[in-house]
């Protein structure tokens, strides 16, 4: 059966960052774009009725939410995730990335030490780097073909480096794990052991596999409420990204007053008109459409895990537990940085996301954005075998 996925739009010319500004980024014009983290699907119908709605108005003045933006948002979290959000927990941001700047700018002081766990969402590095923080790495253990955390090194660098901020990405981006209940709880009590505030990436917490379920992290005990920020949004689960749309949950007041004081410091106030609206209305209407979406996602994962063991098993898959973001290691092939970009980008013709850019831990991997149509996926995996079986000629 043919699926509303399945259309292939052309977004070429429309000013998008993934398939318009492939030259400026050092690419060849004719690459397949699979890197970004945004999808090349329309969004539920629900929500371009409610743009178009507001655009036809025409008037495009300063804009806030009413209660019914939290009441969509409370909502969702109740049924979805089981956690009773309150009204003035509720900071809203243009993006998660902002509010992981202004959250790190809040807790610490320049020089003090924040701790993230490689490979991992590149921005967590440049945000503690360019905020004159100090970095420290706790690194993500790859074993018998899943990530692990160490928990004994992430107490040790916490006490060695007296650590201030723990930024969390859950599910992770780029090695897809879903961290279970059991392991959160041993992060989140050493964080409270040691005093440590958690800054918890929360972005693609709708995105997760059968067999497995998203925690939230503060809602698994009081004590993690206190020092947490939640970082949401819907612009993966619903193809946002461009309407610049956050929500940022904290229960702590002080904290929070922290957080925003940092948000008036950067001169920001306002979000983006349509993104309220489109907020508003993914969580109110956006349902039934991000069910089919995930099943043509596993789908997708699917087709990629079946492709890669009969046509490529020397490149692994990386089995991701959540996300739409697909992890492979081409380390089997032998080749250093150079020589894997030349196959992907000018031989494969492809334009992914290279896994040293996740940190050094990322070397030799690659990170593949499977949320496109099945025919867009299967011409870059073919694209992909060629390059490899001609390499290896």
């Amino acid at each position: 059966m043919n699926s509303q996925f399945d259309q292939i739009i052309e977004r070429k010319g429309t000013n998008s960052l993934k398939y318009d500004f492939a030259a400026e980024r050092g690419k060849p014009e004719d690459v397949l774009p699979l890197w970004v983290a945004d999808m090349d699907f329309k969004t539920s119908p629900f929500i371009i009725e409610a743009l178009q709605k507001a655009a036809g108005h025409g008037i495009f003045g300063y804009s806030e939410s009413k209660a019914g933006y939290f009441t969509a948002l409370q909502s969702w979290y109740a049924q979805y995730f089981g956690w009773k959000l309150q009204s003035d927990w509720l900071v809203k941001t243009p993006g998660v990335v902002f509010a992981i700047c202004m959250a790190i700018r809040a807790l610490s002081k320049e020089g003090d030490s924040v701790l993230i766990q490689r490979p991992v969402y590149y921005p967590f590095s440049q945000s503690i780097l360019d905020n004159d923080r100090k970095l420290v790495n706790n690194p993500l253990v790859y074993r018998d073909g899943k990530y692990q955390i160490d928990f004994e090194d992430f107490e040790e660098e916490i006490v060695r480096n007296k650590v201030k901020i723990f930024i969390l990405c859950n599910p992770h981006n780029p090695v897809g794990r879903v961290w279970t209940k059991e392991e959160l709880i041993r992060l989140g009590d050493i964080c409270v052991k040691h005093g440590v505030y958690i800054v918890s990436d929360e972005i693609h917490a709708d995105f997760v596999f059968e067999g497995h379920r998203h925690s939230v992290l503060a809602n698994l005990k009081p004590e993690y409420l206190k020092r947490t920020i939640t970082c949401t949004a819907p612009s993966k689960s619903f193809n946002l990204a461009g309407l610049q749309v956050s929500n940022i949950l904290i229960a702590n007041g002080e904290i929070r007053k922290k957080f925003q004081l940092e948000i008036n410091r950067a001169g920001y106030s306002q979000l983006n008109t349509m993104g309220l609206v489109a907020c508003q209305a993914a969580y109110e209407n956006g349902r039934p459409w991000l069910e089919e979406l995930k099943q043509y996602l596993a789908e997708n994962l699917t087709f990629t895990r079946n492709f890669l063991s009969e046509k490529l098993p020397q490149i692994e898959m990386i089995e991701p537990e959540g996300t739409y973001l697909v992890w492979l290691d081409f380390r089997r092939l032998g080749l250093d940085d150079r020589q894997l970009e030349d196959l992907i980008v000018n031989r494969a013709k492809l334009w992914l996301d290279r896994g040293s850019i996740f940190g050094p831990e990322g070397k030799g991997f690659e990170r593949v954005n499977i949320a496109c149509p099945r025919a867009t996926l299967q011409r870059a995996l073919l694209q992909l075998e060629q390059a490899v079986n001609q390499q290896e000629i």
